[in-house]
């Protein structure tokens, strides 16, 4: 978390502690706060406060979208589009409606990780209530075709939400251009806590509340309002909209310089698109070596990375974005993610670069001897 994420927190975490949805002047105090907050929210992606509903996170909000539009659109035969490589917080509440009786298209991605948007519009039939769409994707950063889509959704009078968790407050995201009815996001993404999110809902679109017990955020999402981490998240998204540009721009040149010396890496193969992307995120896949033991050595060296891959059973699969891609087996299970941001350094990058090779020539040679097995 930001430091002055931190400092903005703190008095509503002690002596202004009021419940926003009180009268007196304790319940006032946190009542401005929240709506201080609303409207920070709203300006980083060219909203109106009002528009802004406040959530436990990201999964709750992109439930909250897909559940509530097809709950509001009172259709039995409701029809929902997705793609293949969407995060789980939007795949699986779809999958969940389609038990229940939706109808479910979930749409494949190029070479790159991008939905086609001629795909989107073939698919879209007259029973179709929502298409749900990622901005940024989480695990290769590929930047989706989003406007083209929403235009689409928008000239077919189709609901579009997009779950822009990892594009907002690092790229520019403005839901006039993208046209979107429904978009996702969450405060720690952005260096605010954790626990807290909002979904932006355009102004006349309807959706059925997934929280009852309550009529806070106008009715939208029952329960006291947290409101020391949604001052958190108006803070984040203040920090975020005032150092976007410049942030991101070094960002990139960190991730470049990072990819730039992981490319000279024999078998190195790097995912998602090559220009439509995310400035902090870098997925690349190494033949001939499994990612877990490799993500464990670079964890010795005190170097935090991740995987597109998940140990199950004491076998590694590779995620379900890396296979949406058509990845070979010997790449997709020797994919790792970079995730870089504010707090990065070039000495970090160089650190990597001078750490990883040795690491993955000792990780393949492992792999390969009389009890090793190269995936």
């Amino acid at each position: 978390m930001d430091s002055r994420v931190l400092a903005a927190m703190q008095p509503f975490l002690a002596e202004r502690f009021g419940n926003a949805g009180s009268v007196h002047g304790f319940g006032q105090d946190a009542r401005a706060a929240v709506d201080e907050a609303r409207a920070a929210v709203a300006g980083l992606i060219g909203a109106q406060p009002g528009e802004i509903v406040f959530t436990s996170g990201a999964t709750e909000a992109n439930n909250a979208a897909i559940i509530g539009v097809v709950y509001a659109s009172r259709r039995p035969d409701a029809h929902l589009i997705t793609a293949a490589t969407e995060h789980h917080a939007v795949l699986e509440p779809c999958r969940w409606m389609a038990g229940r009786g939706a109808a479910l298209t979930v749409l494949p991605v190029d070479g790159h990780g991008r939905v086609e948007p001629d795909a989107v519009r073939r698919a879209i039939r007259p029973e179709t209530v929502l298409i749900s769409i990622m901005h940024g994707n989480n695990e290769i950063g590929t930047i989706a075709p989003a406007a083209e889509i929403g235009a689409i959704a928008r000239e077919h009078g189709v609901r579009f939400h997009t779950d822009a968790t990892q594009s907002v407050g690092i790229v520019p995201v403005d839901v006039g251009d993208l046209r979107s009815d429904l978009l996702s996001l969450t405060a720690h993404k952005r260096y605010g806590p954790k626990g807290v999110g909002a979904l932006y809902v355009r102004s006349g679109v309807g959706i059925e509340p997934i929280l009852h017990g309550g009529s806070q955020e106008r009715g939208r999402r029952g329960g006291t309002e947290n409101v020391s981490a949604i001052v958190g998240l108006g803070a984040a998204a203040r920090l975020a909209q005032e150092s976007m540009a410049e942030e991101s721009a070094r960002i990139a040149m960190l991730r470049d310089r990072l990819a730039a010396g992981l490319a000279a890496i024999e078998g190195a193969h790097f995912n998602g698109h090559p220009r439509e992307r995310l400035p902090g995120i870098l997925s690349v896949s190494f033949e001939g070596v499994d990612s877990e033991s490799l993500l464990l050595a670079l964890d010795l060296e005190g170097i935090a990375a991740s995987s597109g891959s998940a140990c199950t059973s004491g076998s590694i699969e590779p995620s379900h974005v890396i296979a949406a891609l058509g990845l070979p087996d010997r790449l997709a299970a020797g994919t790792l993610r970079f995730s870089l941001g504010r707090p990065t350094t070039t000495q970090e990058i160089d650190r990597v670069l001078t750490v990883l090779p040795p690491l993955l020539a000792r990780v393949r040679r492992a792999g390969s001897g009389p009890h090793g097995v190269r995936r």
